[in-house]
């Protein structure tokens, strides 16, 4: 076997099959961590929304994404946004998206929920007034995804590409964060109000990716040794063969 392992055939085998087993390994090792940040982000999760809603003076400046949250004060009809591409269920349709005016003056973008699409890409649907006069929302903070007011460019009027403080109309004093309702005092109409994450996410196929890799890897080793185990044993057959033919004729 050392003979045939000295041959330049084998010496490309050899390393292809270590070039193998390495990726398998980092495949798996990068699904292992994958699975850890899942159960984190699980563990995470279930921990805020098991918190009881509390103000917006009381959470700190950057408070975890998904922490219940309560705001009081008064929406600015004037300034609703409508998410575009947002679906649900499978069907297309927006974010409705409506400042939410407290009595210092801060505005708190609140998600109000999710409208189906009923027209052409570009007609704007018309938005579901919110409750008029003092409104007790109950939601979860949400950060703002990263976008800038370019994305606008050749959307219908009120139409916004993403729930981002640059593609969102101006408000004086702009929360950090924006609020993804879950229920509303008055009540609201016309909309449905998103559904929470799962909560109950599973790990579980990234540990399988995981293991599946590193049977890839168990497979690659095995293959070379099979591979390598029955060539030397042919070679020592004709070897053998040949010996005794060379015997047989003198």
């Amino acid at each position: 076997m050392l003979a045939l392992l000295r041959t330049r055939r084998w010496l490309g085998f050899t390393i292809v099959v270590l070039l193998a087993i390495i990726g398998f390994g980092l495949l798996s090792r990068w699904q292992w961590a994958r699975a850890e940040q899942h159960r984190e982000e699980r563990i995470a999760l279930a921990a805020a929304l098991a918190e009881a809603p509390t103000s917006p003076d009381r959470l700190p400046s950057s408070p975890a994404e998904w922490t219940p949250i309560t705001v009081v004060g008064t929406y600015r009809a004037d300034l609703q946004a409508a998410v575009r591409k947002r679906p649900l269920n499978a069907v297309n349709g927006f974010w409705v998206m409506t400042p939410l005016v407290t009595s210092d003056g801060m505005a708190y973008w609140i998600n109000r929920g999710w409208l189906a699409t009923t027209g052409d890409a570009l007609s704007t649907p018309d938005l579901p007034a919110p409750p008029s006069g003092r409104v007790t929302v109950s939601g979860l903070v949400r950060a703002y995804e990263e976008a800038d007011a370019s994305r606008n460019d050749g959307l219908p009027a009120g139409q916004i590409a993403a729930p981002a403080l640059p593609t969102l109309p101006s408000v004086a004093q702009p929360a950090p964060y924006f609020v993804q309702l879950r229920s509303s005092d008055p009540e609201q109409d016309g909309l449905t109000v998103l559904p929470l994450p799962e909560v109950e996410m599973d790990e579980g196929r990234n540990i399988s990716y995981a293991v599946q890799w590193l049977l890839f890897a168990l497979v690659a080793i095995g293959g070379w040794f099979f591979f390598l185990r029955r060539e030397a044993r042919e070679d020592a057959e004709r070897a053998a063969d040949q010996k005794e033919l060379a015997w047989t004729s003198e």
